[in-house]
């Protein structure tokens, strides 16, 4: 299928790991041209080499999505030196673990961290995808909807992008701006592998009783399955698809996980 994406302009916030790389891969092989806003220095330019040997362009910002003029300039610049926005993927993030026996300032840092800036960049680029009728894709998480515990910011934070989501779909009609959200549920990335490592005394027996509750094949969600649906969304192959929830997540959620 022709995703029709060829040289569109896309920012992939966290975009050179995990996820983020995945999703950057995706859309770079369909002929876009992705942008990375990210502090990952050393993986960004690792990334940015590959796609552009590989003959594809790809640009990237390092700094700090959790300042404001960061995301202001991201945007900026993209403008400045592509000339046009067609989407955006609001993506980094972390599952900080703040619970409600951390104290507030650890709250509101896990909202700064996790749900600010999938508001400023959309603020910020607003003017250019009424100009490109782009489309927005946001990755929030299962948590948002199922609870995980110990984890208040990320769940209020991934909650908040759902609504978002719906919000923007709802004021964006008017301009064909379509705005989706994806929610993974298990998805082994490297951040995963060094949660499990961590944290469990026997992270490979941890990982294979995650695995047996996940209804379909009994694996984990690859990063290249989410990836593939949010290029899927951003492209004109979904051109009446909008304020959609998408769980890309082998039925982890909707289906009961005592199947055999």
């Amino acid at each position: 299928m022709n995703l029709n994406l060829s040289d569109h302009v896309i920012l992939v916030t966290g975009g050179s790991k995990g996820i983020g790389e995945a999703i950057t891969r995706t859309i770079a092989a369909e002929g876009a041209v992705p942008v990375i806003a990210t502090r990952s220095k050393t993986a960004t330019e690792q990334l940015l080499k590959e796609i552009r040997d590989s003959g594809q362009k790809a640009y990237a910002y390092l700094g700090d999505l959790e300042e404001v003029s960061f995301c202001k300039t991201v945007i900026e610049n993209t403008v400045k030196e592509l000339g046009r926005i067609d989407g955006i993927v609001n993506n980094a993030g972390v599952n900080d673990g703040v619970g409600l026996e951390n104290d507030p300032t650890a709250f509101r840092k896990s909202l700064s961290r996790n749900l600010y800036h999938y508001f400023d960049l959309v603020h910020y680029a607003l003017p250019y995808l009424k100009e490109s009728k782009g489309a927005i894709v946001n990755i929030s998480s299962k948590v948002a909807v199922t609870g995980q515990g110990q984890t208040s910011g990320y769940a209020a934070a991934k909650g908040a992008q759902l609504a978002l989501t719906r919000e923007w779909a709802v004021s964006l009609l008017p301009f064909s701006i379509r705005v989706n959200a994806i929610l993974p549920a298990e998805v082994m990335t490297p951040l995963y592998r060094k949660w499990l490592d961590s944290t469990f005394d026997n992270p490979e027996a941890k990982e294979e009783e995650i695995k047996s509750r996940i209804p379909l094949e009994k694996r984990m969600t690859t990063a290249q399955e989410i990836a593939a649906a949010t290029a899927f969304l951003l492209s004109d192959q979904s051109s009446h698809t909008t304020g959609q929830y998408w769980y890309i997540d082998g039925g982890y959620v909707h289906l009961d996980r005592s199947l055999k």
